[in-house]
């Protein structure tokens, strides 16, 4: 995306004079979108956990009722669900298309899907609401089964066409750069590592300061990746607006894909979004969600440099190779 372009992103161009045209030709009529396939039964769940923060209080409680009763709502009509909620048929039918569905009939469809997935084969009733007197294996399986949870939403919310293009932008990238602060610095670092493991230059910034300046030296053909799970990090959406505002391809990683950050992003890539407690704060959650896009972003980097990629990591792996072979102890 060229700079001329991304200046139109929060501009409106300006609208040129009216001026008599004799005998204009008919305009062709635009082609009909491509159709955009709603979400599958199993990522709704997934769909209400990442945008229920940014409904209204209404809609949110459409779409908690959806998610938590799928078999019972499928079996109402958009009156009887607008009752059911206390909301509005109009209300409904909004939540719906927030959701990635057309319409309310086809969220009745999805929900009935989600029944039917649900009766055969049902989740562990295990929550993640640790007490400070559980037992030490009641913890490991609220936790396992709540990471389980995480990295199936990611999975099922992530746009594979965005995955994608941010990895053939990162396959033919002069240079990466990637800002993250707190427990997303720690996955920006770990991004980068893998990077540098298949020969591709990469750095990873949690110095705001720092991020600013080399965001400053990027340009077209250039990748900038910011991960923040808030969306609205300002350490993180800095450094992305001036690498947005010269031309370098842009990432948001993020758990609010409506958040500030997606305004400098040409691609969003969205992570899980689990319910935060008070013995396990959302950056653990956060972080798991945040891996998996990290490592299925490299491995689909790999995929498009392994001419390059497979040579580099062999020889990473051989110049390591004699730090981890046993040592041998002389007397």
């Amino acid at each position: 995306m060229t700079n001329d372009v991304k200046e139109t992103f929060s501009g409106e161009a300006p609208v040129a004079p009216h001026a008599p045209v004799a005998s204009p030709a008919p305009a062709a009529p635009p082609a009909p979108p491509a159709p955009v396939a709603p979400p599958a039964p199993a990522a709704l769940a997934a769909k209400v956990r990442t945008l229920s923060p940014s409904m209204t209080r209404s809609m949110q409680r459409v779409a908690e009722a959806v998610a938590g009763d799928p078999a019972g709502c499928a079996a109402l009509t958009v009156t009887g669900l607008a009752e059911l909620t206390g909301t509005s048929e109009a209300t409904v039918v909004r939540t719906a298309r927030l959701l990635g569905y057309p319409g309310y009939r086809d969220l009745r469809l999805a929900l009935a899907g989600l029944a039917a997935q649900q009766q055969s084969g049902r989740a562990p009733s295990v929550t993640a609401d640790i007490a400070v007197d559980d037992p030490v294996a009641d913890v490991v399986a609220k936790l396992a089964h709540d990471e389980r949870q995480t990295l199936a939403d990611t999975a099922a919310g992530l746009d594979t066409v965005q995955l994608g293009a941010v990895a053939a932008a990162c396959a033919s990238a002069r240079r990466i750069d990637v800002y993250g602060v707190g427990a997303s610095g720690l996955v920006a670092q770990d991004l980068v590592q893998k990077l540098l493991r298949i020969g591709l230059i990469a750095h990873a910034h949690s110095d705001p300061h720092l991020a600013v300046t080399n965001a400053v030296q990027l340009r077209s053909g250039d990748v900038a990746l910011a991960i923040t799970h808030s969306g609205s990090t300002g350490d993180v959406i800095e450094p992305l607006r001036v690498a947005f505002e010269h031309g370098a391809t842009t990432v948001a990683i993020t758990g609010r894909p409506d958040g500030p950050v997606s305004q400098y992003a040409d691609h969003v890539l969205t992570t899980s979004t689990a319910r935060e407690s008070e013995l396990r704060p959302a950056a653990m959650s956060s972080r798991t969600s945040q891996l998996l896009v990290v490592d299925c972003l490299f491995t689909c980097v790999t995929q498009r440099t392994y001419e390059t990629a497979a040579p580099a990591l062999a020889a990473s792996y051989e110049a390591l190779a004699h730090r981890h072979a046993p040592r041998t102890t002389t007397r």
